[in-house]
């Protein structure tokens, strides 16, 4: 068991070309932490500095109390679990399982115990004397999974494990390795690109983007409980990247008392949490932030709406339990979600939807900061 301390950390290939910027946050003895985010923000990058398979150009790393900036991957108690699984074809699973075991030297007695309760833990007993070819691609990722957890190490790092799995099955292995890391509380980090794998895994998120060429932007733009980063997101970065179909981000203006957002002739009321922050904005522009979920059919929302927004529906995407409506108004696209599938109006046609107004979040056009 560790923590692991990211102090001002940063990365770089090319003298002057950031990859990764004065990152600097702490993960917590046992604690699941995921970082997500675009391909590029550095994410992968990050998971490598941990495990010493990349090098820190500044900052410090630690994992518990020890400095491992200069400490070989070997020497700093932590497991790794790659996307490609990195099986040994020629071997059996138990010799794949055992490897890491058997190349430290581990009495044979100990090295069989081991790898018996790891076969135990992730339904292998059946498969110990097959070769990686005879597997399928879940069996194939609990190997993985056993010759990580054999090592008893103080920290798991996965690196996109469940990208090369079909749908049903990541699903099955979400909930399989959440299981696996609450019984163990084995401090983890996971990377994934996979917002619902983040949202449904960890316990806290990381939220990452590229950090570009301004050196006063860095790769962390929030990190919090997946309902934190949910229902308050910080910046419009992490209010677009997460949630699926994205948050509607829309141009508005606050009007001149400060009462009310403005979107196109439409008066959305500011709700009670946002009042402060709209009279400080009052006749200025603001980005409206309204998550599908809050704008419905009149007849299916369960929420009270004297606000309703008209526009010219662009695309129907029904997904079986629900129908998501994409919906142009004077040029921004509005997403919503029906229930029904009954009498759907076909793409050109009018469609008007309530907006649960008390669920809105504003944020400044220049800053990109959400208000408070």
């Amino acid at each position: 068991m560790a923590t692991i301390t990211l102090d001002h950390i940063g990365k770089s290939y090319t003298a002057g070309v950031d990859v990764i910027r004065d990152l600097t946050f702490d993960i917590r003895d046992g604690e699941f932490v995921v970082f997500v985010g675009p391909s590029g923000c550095g994410k992968s990058t990050v998971l490598r500095m941990i495990a010493g398979l990349e090098t820190v150009t500044r900052g410090t790393l630690k994992i518990g109390e020890r400095v491992v900036n200069d400490v070989q991957p070997k020497d700093r108690d932590i497991a790794m679990v790659f996307q490609s699984y990195a099986l040994y074809p020629h071997m059996t699973v138990y010799d794949n399982i055992a490897f890491g075991l058997q190349i430290r030297k581990f009495p044979e007695a100990d090295i069989k115990r081991r790898v018996q309760e790891a076969a135990d833990t992730l339904g292998l007993n059946a498969f110990l004397d097959r070769k990686p070819k005879a597997l399928s691609g879940g069996q194939r990722q609990r190997v993985a999974l056993g010759r990580a957890i054999v090592r008893n190490p103080s920290v798991f790092l996965f690196d996109e494990p469940l990208s090369n799995l079909d749908a049903e099955l990541r699903v099955h292995m979400r909930a399989e390795l959440a299981r696996l890391q609450r019984r163990l509380k084995t401090t983890t980090v996971y990377v994934t690109h996979d917002q619902v794998e983040a949202m449904t895994m960890g316990h806290r998120i990381a939220v990452l983007q590229p950090c570009g060429s301004d050196p006063k932007v860095g790769n962390l733009t929030q990190i919090g409980t997946p309902m934190e980063i949910y229902d308050t997101p910080a910046n419009l970065f992490t209010a677009g990247f997460m949630g699926t179909p994205k948050m509607n981000l829309l141009k508005a203006k606050v009007s001149g008392d400060g009462h009310d957002v403005l979107f196109y002739g439409v008066r959305m009321p500011v709700p009670a949490t946002l009042k402060e922050a709209a009279l400080t904005y009052r006749g200025r522009d603001v980005i409206l932030g309204i998550r599908p979920e809050h704008i419905g059919a009149a007849h299916e929302i369960d929420w009270e709406s004297g606000c309703s927004v008209t526009g010219a529906i662009e695309l129907l995407e029904p997904l079986g339990h629900e129908v998501i409506v994409h919906f142009q108004v004077q040029g921004q696209t509005v997403s919503g979600r029906l229930r029904s599938h009954q009498k759907l109006p076909s793409p050109g046609e009018p469609i008007t939807l309530q907006v649960r107004t008390d669920a809105m979040h504003l944020f400044d056009p220049t800053t990109e900061k959400r208000l408070r």
